[in-house]
């Protein structure tokens, strides 16, 4: 794995300000998911695409996120990256990481910690992850680019062009998602992300406590699974039913599979 920190004095080619062009056009408009992934194959071929916010203090959300070429797993990957890998997830951390220079990540399966690799990148065809991310108050903010199984290796030269655009490319996503334009024609938001859109103020272990009632897990597989004990459990999970405004697991139910959610 590969850590470096943006070189703001790079100067694009006329092709990167063609690229770039278009997807300013896009910018704040519900085509810009689609056309984020699909204006980069010409330097950057990657099948699939996420921009998310994560970090050990503050609530993981998806932002953006979709595929090309391929089935759209998206969001598969990202529940599986919210049932545990993501505490332990140092790939986008740099010590004494700022919030003025951004952090360059090239990595291949082989280089995730196992449970983070088979969990996310074996169960879903992903081999290989470019990102640009930086550090803010509410966590860490990340635009990664994957390439599949089915797909050759990124080439030097595909990375090089990633680190050209990758500081634009953070700028755009960034005010792409602060414009809070939604894609009507994305998939329906997984169970996490509901509850997140729900309640933002869910901490990542209520989270993953409530997840997995939403599973019909038992409090002690969940107490298993996470590696909690069984009173820890419950308590997180009567914090999160507090926050949510509810009392039982079929309030939990009612209200992740039948209430309507406005995304942000």
């Amino acid at each position: 794995m590969r850590k470096w920190t943006c070189n703001s004095s790079a100067s694009g080619t006329g092709r990167h300000a063609q690229l770039l062009a278009g997807l300013i056009h896009q910018l704040g408009q519900p085509r810009f998911r689609s056309t984020l992934l699909e204006t980069l194959q010409p330097l950057v071929p990657a099948a699939s695409y996420s921009v998310y916010r994560t970090g050990r203090h503050s609530v993981p959300q998806l932002f953006l996120s979709g595929s090309l070429g391929v089935p759209d797993t998206t969001r598969d990957c990202w529940l599986a990256y919210l049932s545990g890998p993501y505490r332990s997830d140092r790939t986008l951390v740099a010590e004494a990481q700022s919030e003025e220079q951004p952090l360059l990540c090239h990595l291949t399966a082989q280089e995730v910690p196992a449970q983070h690799r088979a969990r996310v990148y074996e169960a879903h065809g992903v081999a290989e992850r470019v990102s640009v991310v930086q550090a803010r108050e509410d966590g860490l903010f990340a635009v990664n680019f994957y390439r599949h199984q089915h797909q050759a290796p990124f080439s030097d030269t595909q990375v090089a062009d990633f680190e050209a655009l990758a500081p634009a490319l953070l700028a755009l996503a960034r005010k792409h998602v602060a414009l809070g334009v939604v894609d009507a024609a994305s998939e329906p938001l997984t169970q996490a992300q509901r509850l997140l859109a729900l309640q933002p103020a869910l901490t990542p272990r209520e989270l993953e406590v409530c997840v997995r009632l939403l599973r019909g897990m038992t409090y002690d597989g969940i107490a298993a699974d996470l590696g909690l004990s069984v009173p820890s459990v419950k308590t997180y999970r009567n914090r999160a039913f507090e926050r949510l405004g509810i009392h039982f697991r079929n309030e939990l139910f009612a209200l992740v599979l039948q209430t309507p959610v406005t995304r942000h």
